[in-house]
């Protein structure tokens, strides 16, 4: 984007759009649509910790390929160091809410195992959420985005289908941030030119799958129903990312109502918005998200503000082209914090196991 405030605004509206659909969706994560309608209602408001919003790793990932690019400038090898750093740094702090994939990650980077070697041949949703900003940050430069999707990916996940279901997202992203009009043909079009690999034609096959659903606006409750998913949408990319695209077709300017239906097709709910949310967020900025939702965010210390100042840094070293520093958050914060959302967590399990069933 050759405008400094576009970018800047995609970007905000990237890392903000996916925070504010990982809480609203946090509270209802891995229950069934019915189950989750029966315990909360519509999910229109916060619901996690006295009708506010916390973020998970969904955010917090997210965030930390934010800092990498910050740390690293235009060097691809340095980002995927920053990232292992940054990542050693999530699992050390005690945070909570990974999948087991990216935690078995974490841990050999912790035991010194190099970034070529940590990923877990697994293919879940963790690579997948750190994918929308380098769509919005590379999206035009075909090889760059690859290069640098790929080393996000290996980091926790090598499977095939992780990278190919994270880069997928990240085209969304690009072509939400840049193009007037967004559609089915143009996602296919990219992605045939992009993708690479083994296994390339079965998940264009899933998105092929998802753009026809996606034209004739059926509800994404009844594609996630013919993937597979009856108790919702699974954590795994094969089942997330077409769903996310078919939603995404059908509301590409909406982020109230797109997040309202992917929400409610239950299951991942806080990793299937923050996704959603990043994707639509990067075009339609901060000012799409509803207010309400947006305040109720209550978070701490990587709070709202924090994360515009994150995305300012970031913009101003994408125009600057050197490294920088972004901003800081004291590490026993975050033990705090975490310990606190571990027990926020905890009371929600033991809330589950009461009545409505």
């Amino acid at each position: 984007m050759a405008d400094s405030r576009l970018e800047r605004s995609a970007i905000v509206g990237c890392l903000l759009g996916g925070a504010v659909g990982d809480a609203l969706g946090l509270p209802r994560e891995g229950l069934s649509p019915a189950r989750a309608q029966r315990f909360f209602g519509a999910p229109d408001r916060h619901r996690m910790l006295f009708g506010r919003g916390m973020i998970s790793d969904d955010t917090e990932h997210a965030c930390l390929v934010a800092e990498a690019l910050i740390r690293s400038g235009s060097d691809a090898k340095n980002f995927e160091q920053q990232l292992a750093r940054g990542l050693r740094r999530w699992l050390l702090c005690f945070s909570v809410g990974g999948g087991a994939a990216t935690f078995q990650a974490c841990i050999k980077l912790c035991l010194g195992v190099s970034t070529s070697h940590s990923g877990v041949d697994s293919a879940g949703n963790g690579a997948v959420i750190r994918s929308a900003l380098l769509g919005v940050v590379f999206g035009r430069d075909r090889n760059k985005l690859r290069e640098y999707v790929r080393r996000s990916t290996r980091i926790t996940h090598r499977n095939e289908r992780a990278y190919q279901g994270a880069l997928t997202v990240a085209v969304a992203a690009y072509i939400s941030a840049n193009e007037s009009e967004v559609s089915g043909h143009l996602l296919l079009s990219q992605l045939r030119h992009v993708l690479d690999g083994k296994d390339s034609y079965y998940f264009i096959g899933l998105i092929e799958d998802a753009v026809d659903s996606a034209r004739s606006k059926e509800r994404v409750s009844n594609l996630a129903l013919r993937l597979g998913c009856h108790r919702g949408i699974t954590g795994f990319v094969e089942h997330t990312v077409p769903c996310v695209i078919q939603v995404w077709l059908r509301y590409p300017n909406n982020y109230q109502a797109a997040l309202q239906e992917i929400i409610g097709a239950g299951g991942d709910t806080d990793t299937t918005a923050a996704i959603l949310g990043s994707i639509i967020g990067a075009r339609e900025g901060k000012g799409a998200i509803p207010e309400r939702w947006l305040n109720g965010v209550v978070d701490w210390p990587q709070s709202n503000q924090w994360i515009e100042k994150l995305a300012a840094t970031l913009s101003r070293q994408l125009n600057e082209g050197k490294p920088q520093s972004p901003p800081k958050i004291a590490w026993p914060l975050l033990v705090a914090r975490n310990l606190l959302f571990a027990l926020v967590v905890l009371l929600h399990g033991f809330r589950r196991i009461l009545p409505p069933y």
